[in-house]
């Protein structure tokens, strides 16, 4: 299996990495663009918008470059490098994503355009308190209102639901199943607040609020369930970038500083605790590369299979490497103005945004019985 990108790709990845090089370069500026609402630069999603970045896994059609989920991974990859706040996963890839699947040509038409060209911010209202990473809604509750419809319920937490200028928002329906709605921003009531990441979300508040169905009132759980396995391969993707920076930042730390008049690269024990991180990324990578792969080309079972592999190893593999990088860097890792510490911060809000490690590790657990049996050797 080859994993080398093409020259288009490494072409794309060296533009992202430009752009959002110079915007987060220095760890200062991504510092006081998550100071203050909404949590990251406009200047830059604009900046991403004009380079096509934001319409990258749309149809051209819609405004979109008509890209893959190679191509998705390789962004979200420098993305993470920056620990950028831009809502590129919960906007392009979840919302998006959902508008591209189940959205009618008007809807795709308005919503993906706008998001491409950088004019909206699209945010999907699905998580609910008490809920656990299911491809259902249950407490917001969707109703017939005449000819249209209404949503009554909460949905919390909403990553950059504050900012949103539309809210997809999933609902049971009174007829069973989970359907998907569009609602504009301005007819909620949404209570912002930030994230231990630097990020936002907000608990959104829906009373009889007006909503159009996205696409179809219809049950929506298969395409919820597909959409969600492709974010998350891309947060996947995001969590190598990350962990690259945390290890590079960690062994250029252990290379300079000194301890008894030597620096802490002489001492063993650590270098081979720096060599566990190594091979703890490396795994990951192999590991999300591959489930981008699949996604780029598989379906069903097989990618949700591969994105709950790839969850599970990055999951472990983020936690560790996190840790470590905190530790080996000393007292100065814990501080918020070092940035090994929101690099760690960003990673554990990845395992938990779309299920953790022991989340999926229940999931593959439970498929088990149905893998044939491997014959012995003879």
């Amino acid at each position: 299996m080859d994993f080398t990108y093409d020259d288009e790709q490494q072409a794309l990845r060296e533009a992202v990495r430009g752009l959002v090089g110079k915007a987060y370069g220095d760890f200062e500026n991504r510092r006081r663009a998550v100071a203050d609402d909404p949590g990251f630069s406009e200047s830059v999603w604009q900046q991403l918008a004009e380079m096509g970045v934001l319409g990258l896994p749309f149809e051209e059609q819609y405004g979109g470059m008509g890209a893959g989920a190679i191509e998705v991974g390789i962004v979200s990859q420098e993305l993470g490098r920056v620990v950028a706040p831009e809502p590129f996963l919960t906007s392009v890839v979840l919302a998006g994503g959902l508008v591209a699947e189940a959205g009618s040509e008007e809807q795709k038409a308005e919503l993906l355009g706008g998001l491409s060209s950088g004019d909206l911010v699209l945010a999907f209202a699905h998580a609910e308190p008490g809920s656990r990473w299911a491809p259902t809604a249950e407490a917001v509750r969707a109703e017939r209102a005449g000819d249209g419809w209404t949503l009554s319920g909460v949905k919390e937490p909403v990553l950059h639901g504050a900012r949103a200028d539309v809210l997809v928002v999933s609902a049971a329906l009174p007829d069973g199943g989970t359907g998907l709605f569009v609602v504009r921003g301005s007819a909620v009531v949404r209570d912002g607040y930030p994230t231990h990441d630097g990020g936002r979300a907000a608990r959104v508040v829906l009373d009889a609020t007006p909503a159009t169905p996205l696409g179809a009132a219809e049950d929506r759980t298969g395409i919820v369930t597909r959409v969600l396995d492709a974010a998350r391969v891309a947060a996947c993707n995001e969590a190598i970038g990350l962990m690259e920076v945390a290890l590079e930042l960690t062994a250029a730390y252990l290379k300079s500083r000194k301890q008894f008049g030597v620096t802490l690269n002489t001492f063993q024990a650590l270098t081979f605790r720096s060599a566990d991180m190594y091979v703890s990324l490396e795994l990951a990578r192999s590991m999300a590369v591959w489930a981008t792969m699949v996604l780029d080309g598989g379906s069903g079972e097989e990618t949700s299979v591969a994105a709950s592999r790839a969850a599970l190893r990055v999951s472990r593999a983020g936690r560790h490497i996190g840790q470590e990088a905190i530790q080996l860097h000393g007292g100065i890792g814990m501080t918020s103005e070092y940035s090994v510490g929101s690099y760690t911060s960003r990673l554990t809000a990845l395992d938990h945004l779309l299920g953790d490690g022991n989340h999926h590790l229940g999931l593959l657990a439970a498929g088990v019985s149905g893998y044939d049996e491997v014959d012995p050797l003879p």
